[in-house]
């Protein structure tokens, strides 16, 4: 089976909407185009378009101050993800915008807080530029790598995914030790002070 425009477009629609396994499409695309030879370009431009929609409807919905972003803190897998951008967006903005897209409900969570903090839109748009070309560009190659290794695809599918699992695992695992002790002195999430042990409230 080729990546077919119907499937680009199955691809956009699930990269537009938040929380839609972008990630699990993104690879099952890579496991194709190996299976067919097939360039990821297309693929992977197509999952960025998305993405970068989705950024920026979230954006806007934090300037604007929706609520969307405490309806993200009511999943538990996402509180310590919000709370640690909420520290750092300030401090280091493009680069934590990058790095949260490999942390639980990263990508959603950096989009609302860019937006209730007021950065600029040039500035936010050039930090999700990278973060998702990075993000969706790894994804792809992940199926594409597994497609290439395990000619078979479902079991490349399978091989990906689990390549893919550990990865994120590993990475939340590093996250949350590395940020456990802060993230004990983060308070608010939509534009409200932030508290560092260091400093008085």
């Amino acid at each position: 089976m080729d990546v077919t425009t119907l499937q680009l477009l199955g691809l956009f629609a699930i990269a537009v909407i938040p929380f839609a396994p972008t990630e699990l499409a993104l690879v099952g695309v890579g496991v194709v185009a190996a299976a067919q030879d097939a360039p990821l370009v297309a693929p992977v431009a197509v999952a960025i378009a998305g993405c970068l929609i989705c950024d920026y409807a979230l954006y806007v919905a934090g300037r604007r101050g929706s609520g969307t972003l405490d309806r993200l803190r009511a999943r538990p897998s996402a509180t310590r993800t919000v709370d640690w951008l909420a520290v750092r967006l300030e401090r280091r903005p493009v680069a934590a915008l990058v790095i949260a897209r490999w942390l639980p409900a990263g990508g959603m969570g950096g989009s609302l807080l860019a937006g209730a903090l007021g950065w600029r839109r040039p500035v936010f748009v050039t930090a999700s530029l990278i973060g998702v070309t990075v993000w969706c560009s790894y994804a792809a190659l992940l199926g594409y790598v597994g497609g290439s290794l395990v000619r078979e695809p479902l079991v490349s599918l399978l091989v990906s995914l689990v390549v893919a699992a550990v990865l994120s695992l590993a990475t939340t695992t590093v996250f949350r030790r590395r940020t456990g002790h802060d993230l004990r002195y983060a308070r608010g999430t939509s534009g409200g002070p932030v508290v560092h042990p260091a400093k008085p409230a």
